[in-house]
């Protein structure tokens, strides 16, 4: 018989996965699956290193259920394998960008659990960042700094409306950088404010910024903001808002394999992944593509997200 783990944060989303959790055992099993579970605990890596564990014992899917964080430490342990399992996430969290990106339910973690029971997933495109991995979103600047800026009591208690007041807190104080990005096809030098990376077409709950994302073609939609003035960069979210901003002449919208990002004049450039700090430039992503089967609720996601068809989970 197949075996899964569920590797879930007992603290995420006001405990409602641990609440559940009988019934979540219950799906795998119904789902062919002998499945058992794993409570993460303060210490670091906890989840990533109990993933690289179970995967080594030969566990075929391994459910990621919590927060984005828990879900990118899940990643990390698996991403630099050689045999890798099978994923399914159960979303815990605040904005949930990699649940929403899959259609899958966030606000339920049953009905998250269930989507399995539906026999599909995707080939997904994982990103690398020197020798970190990311499943969303890699970033540098000073409004990306923002999602780890919030405390995590105001995520908890107010989720997204907390992003949008520290954001417009934020705007205010925008300090440029000196950047050096190569990428596939060009290169920038100059200042900006922010640059960002994205796998999927949700960042931070908006779902107009990558708006011909594809999850599975290879490639990261590398976004450059070329202006650092306040007008400037608010007329820009406000395109981005309506989905208009791709052909903004204040923006550098494009597809690349591989962004090498470095600083100009060696300031200090923190990178945001998945909305965590994960180190400074100078830094190498790389994208690899389809490089997770992740559990998904095809039906119900949209056709043009993916370049290749679903495949069902025992392909």
């Amino acid at each position: 018989m197949k075996r899964a783990r569920i590797i879930y944060n007992p603290t995420s989303g006001r405990e409602a996965i641990r609440r559940d959790l009988v019934d979540i055992l219950d799906v795998y099993e119904q789902a062919g699956y002998e499945t058992s579970a794993f409570a993460t605990t303060p210490e670091e890596n906890s989840a990533m290193n109990e993933a690289t564990r179970a995967a080594k014992a030969g566990f075929d899917l391994i459910i990621a259920a919590g927060g984005d964080g828990t879900i990118n430490e899940v990643v990390n342990g698996i991403a630099p394998l050689e045999q890798r399992p099978m994923m399914a996430v159960i979303p815990a969290g605040t904005t949930n960008d990699y649940a929403r990106a899959l259609h899958i339910p966030r606000e339920d973690p049953l009905a998250a659990a269930r989507v399995i029971l539906k026999g599909r997933a995707a080939k997904m495109d994982i990103g690398q960042s020197n020798d970190s991995y990311f499943i969303n979103i890699a970033a540098g600047g000073s409004l990306s700094e923002l999602t780890y800026s919030v405390p995590s009591k105001l995520k908890s208690m107010y989720g997204y409306l907390a992003y949008v007041v520290k954001g417009a807190e934020m705007l205010t104080s925008i300090k440029p950088m000196d950047l050096h990005i190569k990428y596939d096809d060009g290169e920038f030098k100059g200042k900006s404010a922010m640059f960002f990376l994205a796998l999927t077409n949700s960042v931070g709950g908006f779902e107009q910024i990558v708006p011909d994302a594809k999850l599975d073609d290879g490639k990261f939609t590398l976004l450059i903001i070329k202006t650092t003035k306040f007008a400037e960069i608010l007329n820009l979210i406000t395109e981005v808002l309506k989905g208009k901003h791709v052909n903004n002449p204040n923006l550098i919208y494009a597809k690349s394999e591989r962004v090498e990002v470095s600083s100009l004049k060696n300031d200090k450039i923190m990178i945001n992944l998945d909305g965590e700090y994960g180190g400074d430039a100078p830094v190498t992503f790389i994208n690899h593509k389809q490089h997770i089967k992740i559990v998904a609720n095809i039906d119900d996601a949209a056709s043009d997200m993916l370049i290749d068809a679903p495949v069902e989970l025992n392909d």
